[in-house]
This record gives C-alpha cells, structure tokens and sequence, in this order.
C-alpha cells in the first residue's frame, strides 16, 4: 500500500488537517517570501518543512503506516518553531508577515503536539500501523 492509499484510509478529520498541515507548512511560507523581513522565515520554513516531508515517506517506507512518521517533525520542526518565535520578536514585521508567521507557529506546533504524543505512544510499545 502507498502512502496516499493509507491516508486515504484514515478518518475524515485527518485527512481534512492533513491539508490544514500542508497549507501551513509550505503553502503559508511561500507567502513569507513577499516581504524583505520575512524571506529567510519563509526559505527557512520550507527546506524544514521538505526535509520533515521526506523523512516522513522515508520513515513510511521503513516501518509503514505507524506512529513513528511525525519523528522527521520532531527533528526539522522543533528547531523551527523555536526559531520561529523567537524571530516574531524581532525586527520590524509588518502586521500581515507576523500573523502569518504566527499561523505557520500554530500549525506546526499543533501538529508537534501530535508527534510527540504519537512518538511516546510508539516507545511505550504501541507499534500496530495505524
């Protein structure tokens, strides 16, 4: 089974979030590009968002459809988010970068919340597929 099939096979609500997770983690940034203050934000965002994407299929391939594929956010999106914040305090944001970048932080912390919840779940012995 590919991984488009295995998520085609999740309820509802994941598939909608997984689209709310896409918008926000390459879709949001793209837009971060516009302004001069927030282009690195924007660059920087989606090269973690594309290795997090990779490690994810890679991850999938290795042990299939379990709850071990949020690691590649683990490792990518902490950092960013870390960063993230930091830098909405920084400099001069016009309004409009900042509440985007204030969206990308929440997507991906949500989605964060959701890794290391399943990340835990996965070392505690939970290691059916999905």
């Amino acid at each position: 089974m590919t991984f488009n099939e295995a998520i085609a096979l999740q309820p509802q609500w994941v598939q909608i979030w997984l689209n709310i997770l896409f918008a926000g983690a390459f879709v949001l940034p793209l837009s971060l590009l516009i302004w001069r203050v927030s282009r690195i934000s924007g660059v920087i965002t989606l090269l973690s968002s594309i290795l997090a994407g990779l490690a994810t299929f890679w991850l999938y391939d290795l042990f299939g459809y379990v709850r071990l594929l949020g690691l590649g956010h683990i490792v990518f999106w902490t950092p960013l988010l870390i960063w993230l914040w930091r830098r909405t305090g920084v400099g001069d944001f016009p309004v409009l970068p900042l509440w985007i970048t204030r969206l990308v932080i929440s997507v991906v912390a949500i989605s964060l919340a959701f890794d290391y919840v399943d990340l835990l779940r996965y070392l505690a012995g939970n290691r059916a597929p999905f």
